[in-house]
């Protein structure tokens, strides 16, 4: 990514969204960009896990809403999955873990803080829906860019 969201927000002050206060990246990769890819999950992280161990990921950021839910959407061994589907990123609107292991992992990881306790029952998520967090809608196949300044969306890819 050679531009910074700030210098996205600048050019483009019409075209971007920007992801609201409280996401830190706690990933390896401090940028990242790709189409997003949605999925709202129940209180268990099942359907992330197959999404990200089972489907091509290369130029894409996957966006997760939990709904704030204080437990951990993602740790060390999704990040692996992650990272060998070839994701870019993933934005949580909950928590994750295993920070001191995903760190050395290279894909961006943004969420609202760490929990050490893993997802619950397993449940239903859904996906490739429009998701709506942090005062941003984010709908699957717009563009996600994000960076240590934030993270922005865009409905096409800056050229």
């Amino acid at each position: 990514m050679a531009d910074y969201t700030a210098d996205f927000c600048d050019n483009h002050p019409d075209e971007v969204s920007v992801l609201g206060p409280g996401f830190i990246n706690y990933g390896g990769a401090a940028m990242c960009q790709g189409e997003i890819v949605t999925i709202r999950l129940d209180k268990n992280n099942n359907d992330l896990i197959t999404l990200l161990r089972d489907e091509n990921g290369a130029g894409k950021v996957v966006v997760v809403d939990a709904d704030k839910a204080y437990y951990a959407i993602v740790g060390e061994n999704l990040m692996k999955f992650a990272y060998d589907s070839g994701y870019a990123g993933i934005v949580v609107n909950g928590y994750i873990r295993d920070t001191k292991q995903i760190k050395a992992i290279p894909v961006a990881l943004y969420a609202l803080g760490t929990c050490s306790r893993k997802s619950i029952p397993i449940t239903q998520g859904q996906r490739d829906i429009p998701l709506t967090f942090g005062d941003t809608v984010f709908r699957p196949g717009d563009y996600l860019y994000g960076d240590t300044d934030g993270v922005i969306v865009t409905a096409t890819a800056f050229s």
